[in-house]
């Protein structure tokens, strides 16, 4: 399966098995530097109740993830580019982990459970960018 966009109002991308040369080299998450922070989901396989858990809980919170301009990506499964994404963020392949990369590329926070959407947002709003990000919106 190649990378798509599914679920979440275009919110999440999926990588999942298949080929896709560009988004398997290097750092898998380059095209979203400096213009999205990114909430990595890794699980071994889609039946993951973390991963289920996490996704329940941003879907109540999609405002929120658009305001803070916030993709979510999953990694799921063995596949190339699941794989890629999990070697870029030194995350194991047999276990669920979130992880919120900012736009800069550095991740800020980084759980074995399921990470509640204000946690995520109080986050997001301590950091520089996103305080320069607010006051322009004023």
């Amino acid at each position: 399966m190649r990378s798509a966009l599914i679920g979440m109002a275009g919110l999440v991308l999926a990588l999942a098995g298949g080929r896709d040369g560009g988004a398997s080299e290097g750092d898998p998450l380059r095209a979203y530097r400096g213009t999205r922070r990114v909430l990595v989901l890794s699980a071994p396989n889609a039946d993951d109740p973390r991963l289920g858990a996490q996704r329940q809980a941003l879907a109540s919170a999609r405002p929120g993830l658009t305001e803070r301009d916030l993709l979510v990506v999953e990694a799921i499964g063995p596949g190339s580019q699941a794989s890629s994404l999990r070697r870029a963020l030194d995350l194991p392949a047999g276990a669920f982990r979130a992880v919120l990369v900012g736009k800069d590329g550095g991740a800020k926070l980084t759980s074995p459970e399921p990470i509640p959407p204000q946690a995520l947002f109080s986050t997001i709003d301590a950091m520089p960018m996103r305080r320069d990000e607010m006051r322009s919106q004023r």
